[in-house]
């Protein structure tokens, strides 16, 4: 099979069964997206597909072939990080650090969610104009499950960058 992620080209040949975060983890050495739950409910696992989040836990690897596929590792790197993921630094929102790679590609997905205007379930408006405050990030982060309860943190890093993109 072959992938693209992060940019670059890949080729495996896992079993037809092997979800995307196996084939990310155990085929091609990229570990930075976490196994956590293994069942989609907390998030560690989540990566960008086509620009849009979802928990590679719970998709087949066969499935993404020919779909752009954004890991943690292809955010940013040690020397020029995403803003995201500084935020997550100024704004010390880890702990243990587990989750992290998720919530980044999580919150990176969810503001580009909220920048087309797509409304969450605690949206007062549902015409396209979407204020990214506390509330609304809680909800929209709300797949993302931080066992240290970093949130505060969390949040402030996400609405730290919003404001940059406003």
């Amino acid at each position: 099979m072959h992938f693209t992620i992060n940019g670059s080209e890949y080729d495996a040949d896992p079993d037809i069964r092997t979800s995307l975060l196996d084939l990310l983890r155990e085929h091609l050495g990229l570990t930075g997206s976490k196994k956590g739950c293994d069942h989609g409910q907390c998030g560690a696992c989540t990566v960008l597909v086509n620009g849009r989040r979802i928990n590679s836990c719970l998709t087949l690897a066969v499935m993404h072939q020919d779909d752009a596929i954004t890991t943690i590792e292809g955010l940013g790197t040690p020397d020029n990080l995403h803003p995201m993921q500084s935020a997550f630094v100024r704004h010390d929102g880890f702990q243990c650090g587990y989750c992290t790679p998720g919530q980044i590609c999580s919150a990176v997905a969810m503001m580009d969610e909220a920048e087309q205007g797509w409304p969450s379930h605690v949206s007062e408006r549902l015409d396209g104009d979407v204020t990214l405050d506390a509330d609304e990030i809680s909800e929209r982060m709300s797949g993302n499950i931080c066992r240290c309860a970093a949130y505060p943190n969390i949040v402030d890093a996400i609405s730290e960058v919003w404001g940059e993109r406003a």
